[in-house]
């Protein structure tokens, strides 16, 4: 740790706060028997790849990096390529992406846990550079890390609650024959699976003690790994799975996430259960899932939360702009809060999801719930837009983006609506071509996010529905319509 002139130290890529970090990783790593350790990276569709590296070869990775292919970058979820990296620019117009090249991926030592379920295994969130160490323009860590030094710069700091909704099934056939392995361009033959519970009997504790053999796992990996678990809940619909943790803060936040569906998914798959984060699953009687995010700001210096209003208002002046920003750019932000075609099977009036852009206080319809109180600490705003497929990065780092756009342009969020889905405002988009529509006019997130990126998410989303509409058939997308067998062949395993 102390070689001079490597690549993390000649670039500056370590804060002092990592640099410290480093060493007291290797010291548990060789106290515990760490073996090896998975240093990951979320990918576009906010899926973790990487590499398990040995000790020794870590170690390394702490002075020069570690290389990787940015090919996962080129392909769609079904791994069809979407992008040429064999034309000049990779397909994507720039020189430095030709042929399919290797970036760097940088560990962030602060983000080190030991995988509870895993021999022996550590696991590390990375950073992916160019070579010549400026940041990679498609690594959507880097895209919240932007949203989150703009934030900075104006002092404040994000704080983020999170809530999951996902399903919970028993495998019963992995799908493993040979004609059922897929292949590039075309998925696999989705697990078969059974429900773990019959009925819409919200927050039963029967249905939890039905699946506690499985939950009790997964709560322990969760805590084993010093996850801020609030609660495990019984939702809605029969095999569907609640789970909340407690704010965060930034980035700590997003990585939080991150693990957690990891975690989750590769617990629940160890014991012959597959846990999936897609919207609405191809299941009849399966309702569809969201990612409600409570989010406020705090002053950067004092740590006073300011959206706590004061006699006679819902929300303070800065909360009130915050919400505003939401509500205007929440079609443009749309296919980052809701990123599949699957999740659009939500936005159906009538739903406890919403079709439009209303704001209202602690009501479960509108778009934007205000939860707050005179004097009370703990006041927010419940953006209930998201899908649980979502990139939490790029979710998050969405709600930011906007929110400073709502503060600098003091946009007013307007009367609160207290029956949402009879309000008259804008709808939001009801598919993802439509989302991305809206994106693709947004000198917001342009600016933001970058033009590479941007570009990149819109024409890799297009590529998606292209697919879709080929197979189903532009009408197959209509929230209120069916689930389609491609929907649920795309992503129920990955997601």
């Amino acid at each position: 740790m102390n070689e001079k002139n490597n690549f993390i130290e000649r670039h500056n890529l370590w804060t002092t706060e990592q640099a410290e970090a480093a060493d007291k990783v290797i010291a548990e790593i060789e106290a515990s028997g760490i073996e090896v350790v998975r240093l990951s990276w979320a990918d576009q569709y906010g899926l973790l790849r990487g590499k398990a590296l040995t000790v020794k070869a870590l170690k390394a990775a702490f002075a020069e990096g570690s290389e990787i292919t940015m090919a996962p970058f080129f392909f769609d979820l079904a791994s069809s390529i979407v992008f040429n990296p064999f034309t000049p620019g990779g397909g994507f117009e720039i020189a430095e992406l030709s042929g399919s090249p290797s970036v760097v991926m940088v560990p962030d030592p602060t983000t080190f846990k030991v995988l509870p379920w895993a021999d022996k295994t550590g696991w590390m969130i990375a950073d992916l550079h160019w070579k010549s160490g400026e940041p990679f323009p498609l690594c959507p860590r880097g895209i919240m890390k932007k949203s989150l030094k703009l934030l900075s710069e104006e002092g404040y700091t994000f704080k983020c609650g999170i809530e999951l909704e996902w399903y919970l099934t028993k495998i019963i056939d992995r799908s493993l024959n040979p004609e059922n392995l897929g292949a590039p361009g075309v998925q696999p033959e989705p697990f078969k699976v059974q429900p773990i519970a019959q009925g819409y009997s919200y927050l039963l504790e029967n249905h939890l003690d039905q699946v506690d053999e499985i939950i009790s796992k997964v709560r322990k990996g969760l805590l084993e790994l010093n996850l801020p678990l609030r609660s495990m809940e019984d939702e809605w619909a029969p095999s569907q799975m609640e789970t909340t943790f407690d704010v965060m803060e930034g980035l700590k936040a997003a990585d939080a996430v991150l693990l957690i569906k990891s975690a989750i998914k590769q617990i629940c798959d160890r014991n012959d259960y597959h846990a999936s984060f897609m919207c609405k699953p191809a299941i009849d009687s399966f309702f569809a899932s969201g990612w409600h995010m409570h989010q406020s700001l705090v002053d950067s210096h004092t740590g006073k939360n300011l959206f706590v209003p004061c006699e006679g208002e819902v929300l303070s002046a800065l909360g009130r702009a915050y919400a505003g920003g939401l509500l205007e750019n929440g079609s443009a932000a749309s296919s980052f809060t809701t990123p599949t075609i699957n999740g659009y099977r939500r936005r159906q009036p009538y739903s406890l999801a919403p079709d439009r852009k209303a704001w209202a206080k602690d009501n479960r319809a509108a778009m934007i719930r205000v939860i707050s109180a005179v004097g009370d600490n703990a006041s927010r705003v419940e953006n209930r837009i998201g899908e649980p497929a979502a990139n939490p990065y790029l979710y998050m780092a969405s709600q930011i983006v906007s929110g400073i756009d709502g503060i600098k342009n003091k946009k007013d969020p307007g009367e609160l609506q207290e029956t949402p889905y009879d309000a008259k405002v804008t709808m939001l988009p009801a598919t993802l071509k439509e989302a991305l529509d809206a994106l693709e006019k947004s000198s917001l997130f342009r600016d933001c996010f970058g033009e590479t990126f941007i570009n990149y998410w819109i024409r890799l989303r297009r590529h998606e529905w292209a697919r879709f509409v080929e197979a189903e058939g532009e009408e197959a997308a209509n929230p209120s319509g069916k689930v389609t067998s491609w929907e649920h062949k795309e992503y129920f395993n990955l997601i």
